[in-house]
């Protein structure tokens, strides 16, 4: 492969070749291999929290669904507030996960390989063709079945820290091209899944409600801007300038009908990516915020939704049996599993034809499959979105989160056999991108 890591040559033409997966910059592959280490020990506390909540939910069902149910809060400036923990979770926790993602999305469209639109190409369509075939095959199982047929997006989402998590324990060697795809698929992942939201799972919209988020949202990013380094300077700055603004930006989201998750990645968007002109920063005010409240969402936020999401009394095998083979599970699992699979590979591969391109000669496209198919694994998003679908503890928010949890076991065992077979392979390519022979801080595979 070129040291470019973006083409090779044709040798009839003399024309660069674009490569589909190539290898970034090896600042970017040092970020990329950093967050997903994080992340793949929140995926395994967020696996943790789901078998406890499965066990919960079945050996002593009054209690946990009692605890679930227990409602907290009460009205604020006519606002009602009284949600019960497990709403909670969903709307006030996993907003904390949303303004992450959002975070992460600002910085790929701003400085990472999504502002470059021949490197966001694939991935981007990628994440299109793995959100549009799943929602095609779960509409096609569910055709008959209008109610059912509501959660058409649950199998379009990825779970990128249960990923992780598998991915932690059966092929630590990824390549770095396969590393950057995968993060950046599951970004894009995510946009679709916050528009799918933001558009589909609004509901008795409130216009001035709406109208005023923007208040607090405009101050929050006022300060964040204005005051970007005294922010960063002082761990306790954000929490007295820009804490109670998030807050207020929160509580109107959720009071004028669009899901409250959104008001996150609103916020996220009006951080700075970028640190200000002579600072001694490295990283912007986002860059310093996603470090200090990754911990929070990956050991606090995400368990405890997973816990009070997850939960779900099979009835037995019967029970199981009878929720995975309806078609409403059918929908799910075969959405997630083969969806997912053939949708983010058929689109890569469509992509790479039509841009007469070509793959990095260290990757085939069983790696690619490999990916495609840990892509099924769909847990947080899609089990927020069967509660959105369906109401929480409905019966088919029940079979739809039995499903997305059988989809995922499925997929990572499929994807563990698929990827653990090409482990030696990976073994010798990151050997192979450890290689510095000028010396000069950077592997030859990579670019500066």
């Amino acid at each position: 492969m070129a040291a470019d890591g973006g083409a090779g040559e044709d040798l009839v033409s003399n024309r660069p070749v674009p490569v589909t997966l190539a290898r970034g910059a090896y600042t970017e592959f040092l970020r990329v291999r950093e967050i997903l280490r994080r992340e793949s020990v929140g995926g395994i506390l967020l696996l943790v929290a789901a078998l406890a909540a499965m066990l919960f939910a079945n050996l002593a069902p009054e209690a946990y669904f009692g605890l679930r149910d227990t409602h907290l809060g009460g009205t604020v400036l006519g606002i009602d507030l009284d949600l019960s923990l497990g709403h909670w979770a969903a709307d006030g926790l996993l907003a904390v996960f949303f303004f992450l993602v959002g975070l992460e999305l600002k910085h790929e469209f701003v400085v990472g390989d999504l502002r470059d639109i021949r490197t966001a190409l694939v991935p981007v369509v990628a994440a299109f063709g793995g959100a549009a075939v799943p929602a095609v095959i779960f509409v096609a199982f569910t055709a008959a079945d209008p109610a059912a047929r509501a959660g058409w997006a649950i199998p379009a989402a990825t779970d990128i820290a249960f990923a992780l998590a598998v991915l932690a324990v059966i092929s630590s060697h990824l390549p770095a091209a396969l590393r950057t795809f995968l993060l950046t698929l599951a970004v894009a992942d995510d946009l679709i899944a916050i528009a799918i939201i933001a558009v589909f799972y609004s509901k008795d919209l409130q216009l001035p409600l709406l109208a005023a988020e923007f208040v607090p949202l405009a101050l929050f990013a006022v300060v964040a801007y204005r005051f970007q380094g005294f922010l960063a300077r002082h761990w306790w700055a954000p929490w007295l300038l820009l804490a109670p603004l998030a807050a207020a930006t929160w509580v109107l989201s959720y009071a004028s009908g669009v899901h409250a998750t959104v008001a996150g990645v609103l916020l996220a968007f009006c951080v700075p990516v970028r640190p200000p002109a002579g600072s001694d920063h490295d990283h912007g005010l986002a860059g310093i915020l996603e470090h200090r409240i990754r911990p929070f969402s990956a050991g606090v936020a995400v368990p405890v939704f997973a816990f009070f999401s997850a939960g779900v009394a099979l009835g037995g095998w019967q029970g199981f049996f009878s929720a995975v083979t309806s078609p409403l599970g059918l929908g799910v699992i075969v959405g997630l599993v083969v969806g997912k699979a053939v949708g983010i590979t058929g689109s890569t591969w469509l992509v790479t034809r039509l841009r007469h391109a070509r793959l990095d000669p260290d990757l085939g496209w069983i790696d690619v499959f490999g990916i495609a198919v840990l892509g099924g694994i769909g847990f947080t998003v899609s089990l927020l979105v069967s509660e959105l679908s369906f109401g929480q503890g409905t019966p088919n928010d029940d079979i739809g989160k039995v499903s997305i949890l059988t989809a995922s076991v499925l997929a990572a065992v499929l994807a563990s056999v698929v990827l653990g077979l090409r482990n030696r392979h990976y073994r010798q390519v990151e050997a192979e991108e450890a290689r510095d022979d000028d010396a000069d801080g950077v592997p030859d595979k990579f670019t500066s």
